[in-house]
C-alpha cells in the first residue's frame, strides 16, 4: 500500500464516521470508517518504514587504487 492510498483511506475514514448520519441495514458507517482510518494510518507506518529502510540500506563498493612507485637511480649504469 502506497502513501497515496493510505492518505486516500483515512479521508474515506474520516468522511464516514464524522460527515455523515445515514443509517445502511445491518452496517454502522461509524465502524466502518474507523476501520477505515486504522486501515490508512498502519498502511501509511508500514509504508514509512519500508522505504525508510531501503534508503538506509546503500552501499559504494570503491575500486581499491594501486600506486606504483618508480624510482629512477641515477648512480648506476643503464644495463647493455
Amino acid at each position: 500500500m502506497g502513501i497515496g492510498t493510505s492518505i486516500f483511506l483515512i479521508a474515506v475514514g474520516a468522511i464516514l464516521t464524522f460527515a455523515l448520519n445515514a443509517n445502511v441495514g445491518g452496517v454502522d458507517l461509524d465502524v466502518v470508517g474507523w476501520i477505515l482510518m486504522a486501515a490508512g494510518v498502519l498502511g501509511l507506518i508500514m509504508t514509512t518504514l519500508v522505504r525508510g529502510r531501503r534508503r538506509q540500506v546503500v552501499t559504494t563498493t570503491e575500486q581499491p587504487v594501486e600506486y606504483r612507485r618508480v624510482e629512477e637511480r641515477r648512480d648506476v649504469a643503464p644495463p647493455m
